[in-house]
Protein backbone atom coordinates (compact mmCIF):
# COMPACT_ATOMS: atom_id res chain seq x y z
CA UNK A 1 0.00 0.00 0.00
CA UNK A 2 1.19 3.56 -0.72
CA UNK A 3 2.41 5.75 2.11
CA UNK A 4 -0.04 8.50 3.12
CA UNK A 5 0.24 11.89 4.81
CA UNK A 6 -1.29 10.27 7.89
CA UNK A 7 1.54 7.71 7.98
CA UNK A 8 4.16 10.45 7.78
CA UNK A 9 2.41 12.52 10.47
CA UNK A 10 2.20 9.55 12.83
CA UNK A 11 5.90 8.66 12.29
CA UNK A 12 7.01 12.25 12.87
CA UNK A 13 4.65 12.85 15.81
CA UNK A 14 3.00 15.87 14.22
CA UNK A 15 -0.32 16.77 12.64
CA UNK A 16 -1.25 16.08 9.02
CA UNK A 17 -1.43 19.87 8.55
CA UNK A 18 2.21 20.21 9.67
CA UNK A 19 3.31 17.54 7.19
CA UNK A 20 1.41 19.38 4.45
CA UNK A 21 3.08 22.66 5.42
CA UNK A 22 6.53 21.06 5.15
CA UNK A 23 5.79 19.46 1.77
CA UNK A 24 4.48 22.74 0.39
CA UNK A 25 7.47 24.72 1.76
CA UNK A 26 5.36 26.79 4.17
CA UNK A 27 7.96 29.12 5.74
CA UNK A 28 6.68 29.23 9.33
CA UNK A 29 7.66 25.73 10.40
CA UNK A 30 10.27 25.26 13.10
CA UNK A 31 13.55 23.85 11.71
CA UNK A 32 13.51 20.92 14.15
CA UNK A 33 9.95 20.02 13.13
CA UNK A 34 10.77 20.35 9.44
CA UNK A 35 13.80 18.08 9.88
CA UNK A 36 11.70 15.48 11.73
CA UNK A 37 9.04 15.45 9.01
CA UNK A 38 11.62 15.23 6.21
CA UNK A 39 13.30 12.34 8.02
CA UNK A 40 9.97 10.51 8.24
CA UNK A 41 9.29 11.18 4.54
CA UNK A 42 12.68 9.71 3.65
CA UNK A 43 12.33 6.66 5.87
CA UNK A 44 8.82 5.83 4.65
CA UNK A 45 9.49 6.70 1.01
CA UNK A 46 6.50 9.03 0.80
CA UNK A 47 5.84 10.48 -2.67
CA UNK A 48 3.71 13.65 -2.83
CA UNK A 49 0.71 13.59 -5.18
CA UNK A 50 1.71 16.24 -7.69
CA UNK A 51 -1.78 16.48 -9.19
CA UNK A 52 -3.40 17.14 -5.84
CA UNK A 53 -0.67 19.58 -4.90
CA UNK A 54 -1.24 21.43 -8.16
CA UNK A 55 -4.97 21.76 -7.50
CA UNK A 56 -4.30 23.24 -4.05
CA UNK A 57 -1.48 25.63 -4.85
CA UNK A 58 -1.60 26.11 -8.61
CA UNK A 59 1.91 24.65 -8.79
CA UNK A 60 3.18 21.11 -9.18
CA UNK A 61 6.65 21.44 -7.69
CA UNK A 62 8.05 19.91 -10.87
CA UNK A 63 9.88 21.39 -13.85
CA UNK A 64 10.62 19.80 -17.22
CA UNK A 65 13.98 19.51 -18.94
CA UNK A 66 13.91 18.73 -22.68
CA UNK A 67 17.19 17.61 -24.26
CA UNK A 68 18.11 16.24 -27.70
CA UNK A 69 19.90 13.03 -26.77
CA UNK A 70 20.79 11.61 -23.37
CA UNK A 71 23.18 9.09 -24.95
CA UNK A 72 25.51 12.04 -25.59
CA UNK A 73 27.63 12.47 -22.47
CA UNK A 74 27.34 16.25 -22.46
CA UNK A 75 23.55 16.17 -22.22
CA UNK A 76 23.61 13.40 -19.62
CA UNK A 77 25.97 15.42 -17.44
CA UNK A 78 23.94 18.59 -18.07
CA UNK A 79 20.80 16.76 -16.91
CA UNK A 80 22.61 15.71 -13.74
CA UNK A 81 23.65 19.33 -13.09
CA UNK A 82 20.08 20.59 -13.64
CA UNK A 83 18.65 17.93 -11.30
CA UNK A 84 21.11 18.92 -8.58
CA UNK A 85 20.34 22.62 -9.01
CA UNK A 86 16.60 21.92 -8.93
CA UNK A 87 16.87 19.79 -5.79
CA UNK A 88 18.44 22.73 -3.99
CA UNK A 89 15.24 24.73 -4.54
CA UNK A 90 12.88 21.84 -3.81
CA UNK A 91 11.95 20.99 -7.40
CA UNK A 92 11.52 17.65 -9.14
CA UNK A 93 12.82 17.41 -12.73
CA UNK A 94 10.95 15.50 -15.44
CA UNK A 95 13.27 14.78 -18.37
CA UNK A 96 12.07 14.54 -21.97
CA UNK A 97 14.15 13.54 -25.00
CA UNK A 98 13.47 15.01 -28.45
CA UNK A 99 16.07 13.26 -30.59
CA UNK A 100 16.93 16.68 -31.98
CA UNK A 101 13.94 16.39 -34.33
CA UNK A 102 12.30 19.71 -35.18
CA UNK A 103 8.74 18.37 -35.32
CA UNK A 104 9.10 16.63 -31.98
CA UNK A 105 10.53 19.81 -30.47
CA UNK A 106 7.59 21.86 -31.75
CA UNK A 107 5.11 19.26 -30.47
CA UNK A 108 6.79 19.31 -27.08
CA UNK A 109 6.29 23.07 -26.76
CA UNK A 110 2.52 22.72 -27.20
CA UNK A 111 2.05 19.33 -25.52
CA UNK A 112 -0.65 18.91 -22.88
CA UNK A 113 2.11 17.49 -20.67
CA UNK A 114 3.24 21.06 -20.04
CA UNK A 115 0.32 21.26 -17.55
CA UNK A 116 2.07 18.62 -15.43
CA UNK A 117 5.00 20.95 -14.71
CA UNK A 118 5.47 24.57 -13.68
CA UNK A 119 7.98 25.44 -16.39
CA UNK A 120 10.37 24.11 -19.02
CA UNK A 121 14.13 24.26 -19.60
CA UNK A 122 14.52 23.53 -23.30
CA UNK A 123 17.59 22.73 -25.42
CA UNK A 124 16.47 22.50 -29.08
CA UNK A 125 18.62 21.05 -31.83
CA UNK A 126 16.26 20.71 -34.79
CA UNK A 127 14.63 24.13 -34.47
CA UNK A 128 16.39 27.22 -35.82
CA UNK A 129 16.21 30.99 -35.95
CA UNK A 130 13.06 30.91 -38.08
CA UNK A 131 11.28 29.19 -35.18
CA UNK A 132 12.05 31.88 -32.59
CA UNK A 133 8.43 33.07 -32.45
CA UNK A 134 7.30 29.55 -31.50
CA UNK A 135 9.02 30.07 -28.14
CA UNK A 136 6.43 32.70 -27.19
CA UNK A 137 4.46 30.35 -24.94
CA UNK A 138 2.09 30.88 -22.02
CA UNK A 139 4.23 29.12 -19.40
CA UNK A 140 7.71 29.85 -17.97
CA UNK A 141 10.41 28.77 -20.41
CA UNK A 142 14.20 29.03 -20.38
CA UNK A 143 16.14 28.29 -23.56
CA UNK A 144 19.52 26.56 -23.72
CA UNK A 145 21.89 26.00 -26.62
CA UNK A 146 22.91 27.85 -29.76
CA UNK A 147 20.13 27.21 -32.26
CA UNK A 148 18.00 30.29 -31.51
CA UNK A 149 19.09 33.74 -30.37
CA UNK A 150 17.13 36.92 -29.60
CA UNK A 151 13.95 34.97 -28.88
CA UNK A 152 11.09 35.93 -26.55
CA UNK A 153 12.38 33.97 -23.55
CA UNK A 154 15.31 33.82 -21.16
CA UNK A 155 18.36 32.19 -22.75
CA UNK A 156 21.31 30.60 -20.95
CA UNK A 157 24.19 29.43 -23.10
CA UNK A 158 27.98 29.20 -23.44
CA UNK A 159 30.52 31.51 -25.02
CA UNK A 160 31.17 29.23 -27.99
CA UNK A 161 33.10 31.69 -30.14
CA UNK A 162 35.27 33.04 -27.33
CA UNK A 163 35.93 29.59 -25.87
CA UNK A 164 36.89 28.06 -29.24
CA UNK A 165 39.14 31.02 -29.97
CA UNK A 166 40.82 30.54 -26.56
CA UNK A 167 41.30 26.80 -27.21
CA UNK A 168 42.94 27.53 -30.55
CA UNK A 169 45.09 30.30 -29.08
CA UNK A 170 46.23 27.86 -26.40
CA UNK A 171 47.46 25.42 -29.05
CA UNK A 172 49.13 28.24 -30.99
CA UNK A 173 50.90 29.38 -27.81
CA UNK A 174 52.46 25.91 -27.65
CA UNK A 175 53.93 26.37 -31.12
CA UNK A 176 51.25 24.44 -33.02
CA UNK A 177 50.54 25.94 -36.44
CA UNK A 178 48.69 23.21 -38.33
CA UNK A 179 45.60 22.74 -36.18
CA UNK A 180 43.05 20.33 -37.60
CA UNK A 181 39.36 20.57 -36.75
CA UNK A 182 37.22 17.48 -36.14
CA UNK A 183 33.44 17.89 -36.09
CA UNK A 184 32.65 20.86 -38.35
CA UNK A 185 29.21 20.93 -39.98
CA UNK A 186 28.90 21.79 -43.66
CA UNK A 187 27.42 25.27 -44.12
CA UNK A 188 26.50 25.80 -40.45
CA UNK A 189 26.68 29.37 -39.14
CA UNK A 190 24.43 29.36 -36.07
CA UNK A 191 24.90 26.29 -33.91
CA UNK A 192 27.70 24.88 -31.77
CA UNK A 193 29.79 23.66 -34.70
CA UNK A 194 29.45 26.87 -36.69
CA UNK A 195 30.21 29.14 -33.75
CA UNK A 196 33.21 27.08 -32.60
CA UNK A 197 34.61 27.00 -36.12
CA UNK A 198 34.25 30.79 -36.22
CA UNK A 199 36.23 31.13 -32.99
CA UNK A 200 38.92 28.86 -34.41
CA UNK A 201 39.21 30.97 -37.57
CA UNK A 202 39.38 34.21 -35.56
CA UNK A 203 42.35 32.83 -33.60
CA UNK A 204 44.13 31.78 -36.79
CA UNK A 205 43.55 35.20 -38.35
CA UNK A 206 44.87 36.99 -35.27
CA UNK A 207 48.03 34.86 -35.36
CA UNK A 208 48.54 35.29 -39.09
CA UNK A 209 48.02 31.59 -39.79
CA UNK A 210 46.25 30.81 -43.09
CA UNK A 211 43.00 28.83 -42.90
CA UNK A 212 43.35 25.46 -44.69
CA UNK A 213 40.18 23.63 -45.68
CA UNK A 214 42.22 20.44 -46.08
CA UNK A 215 42.60 20.03 -42.33
CA UNK A 216 38.90 20.52 -41.55
CA UNK A 217 37.12 17.19 -40.97
CA UNK A 218 33.34 17.39 -41.25
CA UNK A 219 30.82 15.17 -39.43
CA UNK A 220 27.09 15.00 -38.91
CA UNK A 221 26.68 13.68 -35.36
CA UNK A 222 29.09 14.30 -32.50
CA UNK A 223 29.62 10.79 -31.19
CA UNK A 224 32.95 9.06 -30.51
CA UNK A 225 32.54 6.96 -33.65
CA UNK A 226 32.12 10.12 -35.75
CA UNK A 227 35.38 11.49 -34.37
CA UNK A 228 37.14 8.24 -35.25
CA UNK A 229 35.70 8.18 -38.78
CA UNK A 230 36.56 11.83 -39.36
CA UNK A 231 40.14 11.27 -38.24
CA UNK A 232 40.59 8.27 -40.54
CA UNK A 233 39.32 10.37 -43.43
CA UNK A 234 41.66 13.22 -42.46
CA UNK A 235 44.66 10.87 -42.34
CA UNK A 236 43.76 9.52 -45.76
CA UNK A 237 44.26 13.00 -47.25
CA UNK A 238 47.98 12.80 -46.44
CA UNK A 239 48.09 16.36 -45.10
CA UNK A 240 50.32 17.59 -42.28
CA UNK A 241 48.89 18.73 -38.95
CA UNK A 242 50.42 19.02 -35.49
CA UNK A 243 47.29 19.51 -33.38
CA UNK A 244 43.62 18.52 -33.34
CA UNK A 245 40.74 20.53 -31.95
CA UNK A 246 37.75 18.23 -31.46
CA UNK A 247 34.63 20.39 -31.31
CA UNK A 248 33.45 18.29 -28.40
CA UNK A 249 35.17 15.81 -26.10
CA UNK A 250 33.62 12.69 -27.59
CA UNK A 251 34.86 13.63 -31.05
CA UNK A 252 38.31 14.36 -29.63
CA UNK A 253 38.43 11.02 -27.82
CA UNK A 254 37.45 9.12 -30.97
CA UNK A 255 40.02 11.04 -33.03
CA UNK A 256 42.76 10.50 -30.44
CA UNK A 257 42.18 6.73 -30.47
CA UNK A 258 42.65 6.60 -34.27
CA UNK A 259 45.78 8.76 -34.08
CA UNK A 260 47.32 6.36 -31.58
CA UNK A 261 46.34 3.35 -33.67
CA UNK A 262 48.09 4.99 -36.63
CA UNK A 263 51.31 5.36 -34.64
CA UNK A 264 51.09 9.05 -33.71
CA UNK A 265 52.30 10.07 -30.26
CA UNK A 266 49.87 12.28 -28.33
CA UNK A 267 51.00 14.91 -27.50
CA UNK A 268 54.51 14.32 -28.90
CA UNK A 269 53.48 14.37 -32.55
CA UNK A 270 49.97 15.79 -32.27
CA UNK A 271 48.37 17.74 -29.44
CA UNK A 272 44.65 17.14 -28.90
CA UNK A 273 42.10 19.38 -27.23
CA UNK A 274 38.36 18.86 -26.78
CA UNK A 275 35.37 20.89 -25.62
CA UNK A 276 32.84 20.22 -22.79
CA UNK A 277 35.03 18.91 -19.93
CA UNK A 278 33.22 15.59 -19.63
CA UNK A 279 34.05 13.45 -16.63
CA UNK A 280 35.53 10.75 -18.87
CA UNK A 281 38.07 13.24 -20.29
CA UNK A 282 40.00 12.97 -17.01
CA UNK A 283 40.41 9.23 -17.43
CA UNK A 284 41.40 8.79 -21.08
CA UNK A 285 44.97 7.84 -21.87
CA UNK A 286 46.40 10.39 -22.16
CA UNK A 287 43.92 12.48 -20.22
CA UNK A 288 42.23 15.02 -22.48
CA UNK A 289 42.84 18.76 -22.36
CA UNK A 290 39.49 20.44 -22.89
CA UNK A 291 37.32 23.53 -22.52
CA UNK A 292 35.05 23.69 -19.49
CA UNK A 293 32.17 25.74 -20.95
CA UNK A 294 30.51 26.40 -17.57
CA UNK A 295 28.02 23.53 -17.53
CA UNK A 296 27.35 23.80 -13.77
CA UNK A 297 26.80 27.55 -14.12
CA UNK A 298 24.44 27.01 -17.06
CA UNK A 299 22.35 24.57 -15.02
CA UNK A 300 22.30 26.81 -11.93
CA UNK A 301 21.33 29.96 -13.83
CA UNK A 302 18.72 28.13 -15.95
CA UNK A 303 16.97 26.76 -12.86
CA UNK A 304 17.21 30.08 -11.03
CA UNK A 305 15.83 32.01 -14.02
CA UNK A 306 12.97 29.55 -14.45
CA UNK A 307 12.05 29.72 -10.76
CA UNK A 308 12.00 33.52 -10.92
CA UNK A 309 9.56 33.31 -13.83
CA UNK A 310 7.44 30.74 -11.97
CA UNK A 311 7.34 32.52 -8.61
CA UNK A 312 7.18 36.16 -9.71
CA UNK A 313 5.96 36.16 -13.34
CA UNK A 314 5.35 39.91 -13.39
CA UNK A 315 8.62 40.95 -11.73
CA UNK A 316 10.91 40.31 -14.71
CA UNK A 317 9.57 41.30 -18.11
CA UNK A 318 12.32 41.53 -20.73
CA UNK A 319 14.01 38.30 -21.92
CA UNK A 320 17.46 37.85 -20.41
CA UNK A 321 20.61 36.36 -21.99
CA UNK A 322 23.25 34.80 -19.75
CA UNK A 323 26.60 33.68 -21.18
CA UNK A 324 28.47 31.27 -18.91
CA UNK A 325 32.16 31.64 -18.14
CA UNK A 326 34.62 29.12 -19.59
CA UNK A 327 38.16 27.95 -18.84
CA UNK A 328 40.82 25.78 -20.44
CA UNK A 329 41.46 22.59 -18.45
CA UNK A 330 45.03 21.49 -19.18
CA UNK A 331 45.78 17.77 -19.13
CA UNK A 332 48.20 15.27 -20.68
CA UNK A 333 47.02 15.42 -24.31
CA UNK A 334 48.67 18.82 -24.79
CA UNK A 335 51.46 18.55 -22.21
CA UNK A 336 54.83 20.00 -23.22
CA UNK A 337 58.13 18.42 -22.20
Amino acid sequence: MSVTLHDVARAAGVSIKTVSNVINDYPHVRPATRARVNEAIGELGYQPNLSARSLRSGRTGAIALALPELSLSYFAELADSVIRAAERVGQVVIIEQTGGDRERELQLLSSSQRKMTDGLIFSPLGMGMDDAARLDVSYPLVLLGERIFDGPTDHVTMRNIDAARAATEYLISQGRRRIAIVGAHEGEVVGSAGLRLRGYREALDAAGIPFDEQIIAYTTLWHRSNGATAMRELLSRDVDFDAVFGLNDTLALGAMRVLQEAGYRVPGDVSVIGFDDLDEAMYSLPSLTTVDPGRAEIAEIAVRSLMERIETPQAVEAPRLHLAQFRIVERESTATA
